[in-house]
């Protein structure tokens, strides 16, 4: 939850106009969020003073503390802001890591196939002495092969493979547009 739907939904409890639900969710971000409870916090204060004007009861607050309250809440403004930003830069510096990591992860699935064909031309003898080694993972290979062409001819059948791909596909390209958009103002 971002720290300004929390302060939204501050406000909405304190009218009586937030679902369950969202109380709930808002408790547990008020648990873990420093900023979001002194907020919470000064909010309380001025509906307090808000009663207690509104009900007839002269109450003496000072100059200094409506100060106090309005540079408290300036704070916890500068805070979220604060928070916001540095997700913002964390998420510009993850993601050419993360494009440079996928492209280098690619690139050395791809060349263990041609790694492995090579050694086997350069030096068969060493091929050959280490297939023994190698008898019992390579069978079980084959039956996981064996396996696995059985699954896909069940599901290329009906075309189930491809609902499955298509699936999987459009709930990846929903995250990823879930993820990258971007936070909302407060």
């Amino acid at each position: 939850m971002l720290c300004c739907d929390a302060r939204e939904w501050l406000d909405a409890q304190r009218n009586g106009k937030l679902e369950p639900a969202r109380i709930r969710e808002l408790k547990k971000h008020l648990a873990i969020c420093e900023g979001c409870r002194a907020f919470e916090h000064s909010l309380e204060e001025t509906y307090s003073a808000r009663q207690t004007q509104q009900s007839g009861i002269v109450t003496s607050v000072s100059t200094d503390q409506i100060m106090q309250a309005i540079h408290q809440r300036a704070r916890v403004s500068q805070q979220l802001e604060d928070i916001r930003q540095q997700q913002q830069t964390r998420i510009l510096r993850i993601r050419p890591v993360g494009t440079v990591l996928a492209a280098f992860t690619f690139f050395a699935l791809s060349c263990i196939p041609l790694f492995l064909f090579a050694i086997l031309l350069v030096q068969s003898d060493y091929a050959v002495q280490a297939l023994p080694t190698f008898s019992g993972v390579i069978d079980i290979l084959v039956v996981l092969a064996q396996l696995l062409q059985d699954g896909l001819i069940f599901t290329t059948h009906n075309g189930w493979l491809l609902i499955a791909v298509s699936l999987a596909v459009v709930v990846m390209m929903g995250m990823w547009i879930h993820l990258m958009r971007p936070p909302r103002e407060a």
